[in-house]
């Protein structure tokens, strides 16, 4: 009874999270191997997030090396602080000032991977839209009423929330789209369905901002845990060597209980 007491408090954080809204999230594939995009997404986190957050638990030199680039490349291209490749990836931006602008500290990104998931941050990061209601001028549709501008804006461009027509098939006949108003069918609680949609374009176009915005989650979420590929590989050797050991550890324990009864 203790232990399942035990394991429930361990597994609650987790559940709270996956229960913190209704919101659906999409799908987001990490690969952790593909060093193209984890460079792209260093350098879209370094000029476009690390004025605000840093990424505290980390070290430049480290990152470089796991990324394959050249710490000469990493100071002039990634690094626009006075430190040192071996520091840790922290701001210059002091909490008590951060929280007086901004009301409250911006927090440290190193483990959000980690915490949120990966699926969180690249639904998040591309569900800001613009509401003049809100201190900067955006909300979230995955996290509402959050209290930070939506910095990828100018790649982005303007996203609104309303009612837009929706693709709802496919003509059987003709092939083409069938589209309806979203705000024609209402959601689970009654109310009409809004959707986001872009009403002025960025620098990039939807698929190019869906490409930038999983290039920074592959990013942190290997920042999350740079070990997670070499934790993999020392895995699969661990349990060979197991899974071989267990050859003469099963004869040898036959080979000792022999003619016990």
């Amino acid at each position: 009874m203790k232990s399942l007491i035990a394991v429930i408090f361990a597994l609650l954080p987790s559940l709270v999270f996956a229960a913190g809204g209704n919101v659906h999230l999409d799908d987001m594939k990490v690969d952790l191997e593909d060093n193209a995009s984890l460079q792209r997404g260093a350098k879209y986190f370094a000029n476009y997030c690390m004025g605000c957050h840093s990424t505290k638990f980390a070290r430049y030199n480290r990152v470089a090396r796991d990324l394959g680039i050249s710490e000469d490349a990493m100071m002039e291209n990634l690094v626009f602080a006075e430190t040192k490749i071996g520091n840790l990836m922290e701001i210059a931006m002091r909490p008590e000032d951060s929280k007086k602008w901004f009301g409250a500290t911006p927090p440290d990104l190193t483990l959000v991977a980690r915490v949120r998931g990966a699926d969180w941050l690249y639904t998040y990061l591309r569900s800001f839209y613009a509401d003049e209601t809100r201190p900067y001028g955006v909300n979230n549709t995955v996290f509402k009423d959050v209290g930070m501008p939506h910095v990828l804006a100018s790649l982005q461009g303007k996203q609104v929330k309303g009612c837009s027509s929706v693709v709802i098939g496919f003509d059987p006949l003709t092939g083409q789209e069938l589209k309806e108003d979203s705000c024609a069918r209402n959601d689970h609680e009654g109310q009409p369905v809004e959707v986001l949609y872009i009403e002025e374009k960025g620098e990039l176009s939807a698929a190019e901002y869906d490409k930038a915005v999983a290039d920074i989650t592959n990013f942190l979420v290997y920042m999350a845990e740079p070990m997670a590929l070499e934790r993999k590989s020392i895995g699969f050797w661990v349990l060979l060597f197991l899974a071989i050991l267990f050859v003469p550890v099963y004869y040898l324990n036959r080979e000792f209980w022999r003619g016990i009864h």
